[in-house]
């Protein structure tokens, strides 16, 4: 990928940053700083942040924001916690976020396990480690005593995974108290800090509950059947053809409902997901979807009696992720791509579903960086690798993007 021009600028500002000597005596206590980071690390994984339940892990950061000298430390309404350090602009603002929240229920054994330089707990990559080296950055960057244009805000957010369908960066963006200062942003999850995810990938989530009277299956037969109605438009929709580019996709990830063997059920349910990296796609697979749905209560309400009632279907939406790209000329990415190739790392362009989606759906220019290592998300063995070397590097990595987005004076 061959960037503009324009990148040459960027490239100048990154050798500024890193042969600062502010710099040099920040890498220089990163090295002493490793240790703690693998301590906070372990500490905050073996606290339980499961969906919508992540207050206990938020109130432990917020502590630690308190101590890491930002001012303006506070947990919001959503359950966000963040500070901000003070740049000498007093004007825009960059924000740095790491998501405190996990896949993993409520009941999870989160205790870390150590083999060699190898840790593995569920939530330990995805995405402990990122509000992990968040911290040993904001330390850094003390120790470098550096002085920023931009204000910088540092967010440990709640609700990016699953059904928390990005709720903290939703509220923050859109009711937060800095929603209209924050004109740049980057998130920090994932593993590999070459991968640069400039794309939104959204999604559309549907939890569709049919229903009908029920009976026996002897005695009631020939009755409507919920059963039939959803299995109609699961048949349906599997059908749906979707382009390859822009990448378009669907899933049927759960079906319940019934009480027995021998009886027409009174209910049944489906839980669906769409995702496309384009947003009228999306809408038109959407559509599609919701027509398939009205469709196969038509056909089964005309196939079988209705005289105990007929079948009726609730598409709930329980997941609305918007999608958005952030254009590899900003100079957001082009910054990024230059500290990241300074570091010796390949620079990838990618698309995914981040808390970044929701700045880019707003115009904000918006990006996820990786936290440097990680294997297995969203698995029970889920494991990060802890090695002062390349978690020293990961950390200047970071520090680095950042300051060439905020500016350093």
């Amino acid at each position: 990928m061959i960037l503009p021009a324009g990148a040459f600028a960027q490239t100048t500002d990154v050798r500024k940053v890193l042969d600062s000597p502010q710099f040099k005596t920040a890498a220089a206590f990163t090295e002493s700083d490793q240790a703690r980071f693998v301590k906070e690390l372990i500490e905050l994984t073996e606290i339980p942040a499961p969906p919508f339940k992540e207050e206990r892990r938020a109130k432990a950061y917020l502590q630690k924001l308190r101590g890491s000298g930002l001012t303006d430390v506070e947990m919001d309404q959503e359950g966000n916690v963040m500070g901000v350090r003070k740049g000498s602009g007093g004007g825009d603002m960059l924000a740095i976020v790491a998501h405190l929240d996990t896949v993993f229920p409520e009941g999870t054994d989160v205790q870390v396990k150590r083999e060699g330089n190898r840790l593995r707990a569920p939530g330990i990559g995805d995405n402990t480690r990122g509000a992990a080296l968040m911290l040993a950055v904001i330390r850094a960057m003390n120790a470098g005593a550096f002085q920023t244009v931009n204000d910088v805000l540092f967010v440990g957010n709640v609700g990016e995974e699953g059904e928390g369908d990005l709720r903290g960066v939703k509220f923050l963006l859109q009711k937060g108290k800095y929603k209209d200062r924050i004109k740049q942003f980057i998130a920090i999850d994932g593993a590999d800090q070459g991968e640069i995810t400039h794309g939104g990938v959204g999604s559309r989530r549907y939890r569709v509950t049919f229903k009908g009277p029920g009976g026996h299956s002897y005695g009631a037969f020939g009755l409507v059947n919920p059963a039939y109605a959803m299995s109609n438009a699961i048949a349906k929709f599997a059908q749906v053809k979707v382009p390859r580019e822009p990448k378009t996709t669907y899933n049927v990830g759960a079906v319940s409902g019934g009480t027995s063997v021998n009886s027409i059920p009174f209910e049944t349910a489906m839980v669906i997901d769409m995702r496309s990296t384009d947003c009228g796609e999306l809408k038109k697979l959407d559509a599609q979807f919701l027509g398939i749905v009205k469709a196969s209560v038509d056909e089964e309400n005309k196939a079988r009696s209705t005289k105990q009632g007929p079948i009726s279907a609730d598409p709930k939406m329980i997941g609305d992720r918007p999608c958005g790209v952030t254009a590899l000329t900003t100079p957001l990415v082009q910054a990024t791509s230059a500290v990241v190739k300074a570091f010796g790392l390949s620079a990838t362009y990618d698309s995914g579903s981040t808390d970044a989606n929701v700045p880019m759906s707003l115009g904000i220019p918006a990006i996820t960086i990786g936290q440097g290592s990680g294997e297995r998300a969203h698995a029970l063995d889920e494991s990060v690798t802890v090695e002062p070397k390349a978690d020293v590097k990961a950390v200047q990595v970071a520090m680095a993007i950042i300051l060439v987005n905020a500016g350093m004076r």
